[in-house]
């Protein structure tokens, strides 16, 4: 979902706090079957890529195509998603909650089906599933935090589907910053990204005006930055860079433009795209970063760029957002 719907969402929706911690969340088992299974669409891994289609004839469905045809046919599920990912057999939903004015992250099985169900405070922007399936993580919008003024927070989230522990948000784990305990109100956190180990992740932190990547450790509970002007990070295959968006000059209100960061040496390279992308862009492959730009209003388009700063961008997948390859 961009962020022009989720701002009209938030103008329609009233959101009521709740209090959140470690396990709050009641995990609904649906074990729902979709048209997708009877179809034969399936997560399991192979040469396709799965996508949120915003065609006018299956506006937020869930369709795949395959690598070396993105923009052929494509096959579309019944299943409707404001967000989708998926790896390792295990996809994650963001959606609506039946005819509510409520949201949830769906987890999906290989098959499409809908395993388990998660309430979400808040409307949905980003979610993210690890390697090999375990793990699955999602970032919503709010309103109404004292501090804020009104203006729109985030939380961050996630569940380990294999002892089915969750971790509500973020903001309940210790932060070190420049090397130092911190502790703030205004803290906020979004766009997730897991490592392969299923322990440490990377994310955004905003603090004070400042937006900063951090990496987490899930069993030690803590978070600490290790550089500034990050936002929607992700991991690449090898876990050795990290693909995200920055502020133009440190100010959201100018865009946002794609650049690569190696974790080792901190070196940044800015890729070729020059137009601003809002979105946690996604590794197709170890040398492809794959991210959504809006057409118009209503409709986006799948991209791609090199990894390497090299090249000039290229339409993948007309009519689609939130990419997930499935190799």
């Amino acid at each position: 979902m961009t962020r022009r719907v989720l701002v009209a969402v938030l103008g329609a929706l009233l959101l009521s706090a709740v209090a959140v911690g470690y396990g709050a969340f009641t995990v609904t088992r649906e074990h729902t079957p979709t048209a997708a299974a009877a179809r034969g669409l399936s997560l399991a891994t192979g040469p396709r890529i799965l996508f949120r289609s915003t065609a006018a004839d299956s506006k937020g469905h869930l369709a795949m195509v395959a690598n070396d045809r993105p923009d052929g046919p494509r096959s579309v599920s019944a299943l409707t998603c404001l967000r989708v990912y998926a790896a390792g057999g295990t996809g994650a939903c963001l959606r609506q909650d039946g005819a509510l004015s409520t949201f949830q992250v769906a987890i999906l099985d290989q098959n499409l089906t809908v395993e388990k169900a998660i309430p979400l405070v808040g409307v949905p922007n980003r979610t993210r599933v690890s390697a090999d399936g375990r793990m699955v993580a999602w970032t919503v919008f709010v309103a109404g935090d004292s501090y804020n003024h009104g203006r729109f927070s985030t939380r961050a989230g996630l569940i380990d589907l294999e002892n089915e522990e969750t971790l509500d948000s973020l903001e309940f784990l210790s932060v070190t910053l420049d090397g130092h305990p911190y502790t703030a109100a205004d803290l906020n956190f979004w766009g997730i990204t897991f490592a392969a180990d299923d322990n440490h992740f990377y994310a955004t932190m905003s603090t004070a005006g400042h937006r900063y990547l951090v990496q987490g450790d899930i069993a030690a509970k803590t978070v600490r930055t290790i550089a500034q002007n990050v936002e929607c990070p992700s991991l690449s295959p090898d876990g050795k860079r990290i693909a995200f968006k920055s502020a133009i000059n440190g100010d959201p209100t100018k865009g946002w433009h794609l650049s690569v960061l190696d974790l080792a040496s901190g070196t940044r390279t800015p890729l070729a795209e020059t137009r601003s992308v809002d979105d946690q862009p996604a590794w197709l492959d170890p040398n492809t970063i794959a991210y959504a730009i809006p057409s118009n209003p209503t409709d986006s388009d799948v991209w791609t760029v090199p990894a390497n700063g090299t090249g000039t961008p290229h339409l993948l997948i007309p009519h689609a957002e939130s990419p997930a390859p499935l190799n």
